[in-house]
């Protein structure tokens, strides 16, 4: 601006940016630098923490909602603008959100002068951690239009449903194809889905490998499937046109706007990512069908491992072992118990083994609390071999604890620190799909072995890999499901299974058990069988330490 020239108005100034406010997602702003005022676009103050668009007191206001540990750097680029020490603004720092999160801007401007006078330092603001609105790679809008999709229609009352679809498997793709034949791929999928879906739907990339079909009216659940059995359809016929150079499916989450009350951006997203994800656990290439009772349960899962995890980390409150007897057939007489894990926490009350395990395991806790139900166990053995000299502690072992952690260590410890010869203590492994008989777990079972330690077999006959466990883990006793024992109880072709398994047993020198006798009758059923232990609610059931004692040792 020439010395002799009219200046702009602090005035003319705001108008133009009130002007722009509807046009462009940034934000404009003006510092008026004489009377220490700052003015921005409005629609500022819906997504940042600012009191309000226009405010005196300029770099005392801005501490208000810059992010604290960013204040020192604004306040000295501000110091030397006013200075004259330079006349451009270019700083990347963050400012804080409505809900006080740190989001990052870059603010750029330029000083106005008049003569030797700062009038006004003028620029404009934009988020640089926020999403593009449209993706190159697909060509097809991104997550952040289908956020202001949603907000648009947020108070419409929407009717329709959300289907969320993700390619199977994706990361294979790229990992033996490489990144630009995976984009290519994207492409190729976008363009399939948008050949399909009507004029007024919307269809959106989210994130990696996922689209999300929005349908804001109208529409059920039903009209949702039918379109994912279209596009899976159409994928086969994509794969087919590239020769199968690649083979792919796709899995479908579907979610009706008319089973959710809060239809907000955070909300939608977090409950069709919950669609996709059960689709995918159900085994790929299928389309989940959101549920109230299952999100529940989810969420139980997700609060019992929070719960799990609090427990680990204050001595194991609400951990307990109880004890069940294991009693030698032949004699009736007792020959060891089996330690079990109870837990308990409030709000949820006694939550059974077959609810906790799987999060233990999927967490990785099994770990340290398998060690802690293993120490308490040796520890009750201890205690009662100075009354039963030959009594045995059977403790159940995850497959997880036994590769993720120092186990074979870890179970020598604590024979140690119990003083126990090692030839009482039996662990015991459940057979089920997680069981790999790899080479490095054989290896620590070998290990075990070699030290003393009796193993056993657990769950036996539920499986389809038994015979392959016997023959690489060679176990010392096997024990029947109680499933199976019921089963033969009242078939007689079980029977004679369980009687063949009983001979197998015995020519490969293995001690048999079999779990889940519950009255004498069944006793008497089992007795010609010849097993060697016996276990079940007929002999006692689990209970506490204190009471084990007082029930099965003599006084």
């Amino acid at each position: 601006m020439s010395p002799n020239s009219e200046p702009i108005s602090a005035e003319e100034l705001r108008r133009f940016i009130d002007l722009m406010n509807p046009c462009i997602d940034d934000c404009l702003y003006v510092y008026d630098i004489q009377n220490d005022y700052y003015y921005i676009s409005p629609h500022a103050t819906q997504r940042y923490a600012i009191p309000q668009n226009g405010f005196h007191n300029v770099v005392e206001t801005l501490a208000s909602f810059v992010y604290p540990p960013d204040m020192e750097l604004l306040s000295d680029d501000i110091r030397q603008l006013i200075e004259g020490v330079k006349d451009y603004h270019n700083l990347e720092y963050r400012w804080l959100s409505k809900t006080g999160d740190p989001i990052w801007i870059n603010c750029r401007g330029r000083i106005v002068r008049q003569g030797e006078r700062d009038l006004y330092l003028v620029g404009c603001i934009n988020e640089i951690g926020v999403r593009q609105k449209a993706d190159n790679v697909s060509g097809l809008l991104s997550v952040s239009s289908f956020r202001r999709n949603l907000e648009k229609n947020y108070y419409r009352g929407m009717k329709g449903y959300l289907l969320r679809i993700g390619i199977d498997d994706f990361r294979e793709i790229n990992a033996k194809m490489g990144f630009e034949y995976g984009d290519q791929i994207l492409r190729q999928v976008a363009d399939c889905l948008s050949s399909y879906i009507a004029p007024e739907n919307r269809l959106y990339r989210l994130v990696a490998d996922e689209f999300v079909i929005s349908h804001i009216y109208g529409s059920t659940a039903q009209d949702a499937l039918d379109l994912y059995r279209r596009l899976r359809r159409g994928m086969d016929d994509l794969v087919e046109d590239n020769l199968y150079e690649t083979v792919f499916t796709i899995s479908g989450g579907i979610l009706p706007f008319d089973q959710i009350d809060d239809p907000s951006f955070s909300n939608v997203t977090k409950l069709s990512e919950f669609t996709l994800n059960m689709a995918k656990q159900m085994g790929k290439n299928r389309c989940y069908i959101f549920s109230a009772s299952d999100y529940e349960q989810f969420l139980r899962r997700q609060d019992l491992t929070t719960a799990l995890r609090w427990s680990v980390n204050h001595g194991f409150q609400g951990f307990e072992v109880h004890y069940q007897p294991l009693i030698h057939t032949g004699s009736q007489k007792l020959y060891g118990a089996e330690a079990l894990m109870r837990f308990h926490a409030e709000p949820f009350g006694n939550v059974p083994p077959s609810e906790i395990v799987p999060l233990l395991e999927e967490s990785g806790l099994i770990i340290p609390v398998g060690r802690h139900i293993l120490n308490q166990a040796l520890k009750a053995c201890a205690d009662i071999l100075p009354v039963l000299p030959d009594f045995h502690m059977s403790v159940n072992v995850s497959y997880i604890q036994v590769i993720k952690s120092d186990f074979v260590n870890d179970v020598m410890q604590a024979v140690s620190a119990c003083g126990l010869d090692p030839s009482h203590v039996i662990l015991e492994l459940t057979e089920s799909g997680k069981l790999e008989s790899d080479s490095r777990f054989t290896r620590l079972w070998t290990r075990l072995k070699d030290k003393g330690i009796r193993l056993a077999l657990d769950d036996f006959g539920t499986g389809y890999s038994n015979f392959h466990y016997l023959n690489d883990l060679q176990p010392h006793i096997i024990k029947i499901d109680r499933s199976f024992t019921s089963q033969s109880l009242t078939n007689e072709y079980d029977y004679h299974l369980l009687s063949l398994m009983r001979g197998m047993a015995q020519k490969l020198h293995l001690n048999f058990c079999i779990e889940g006798v519950e009255n004498l009758d069944e006793l008497e059923r089992l007795l010609p069988l010849n097993p060697d232990y016996c276990q079940g609610y007929h002999f006692g059931r689990p209970c506490p330490y204190e009471q084990f004692v007082a029930n099965f040792l003599p006084g």
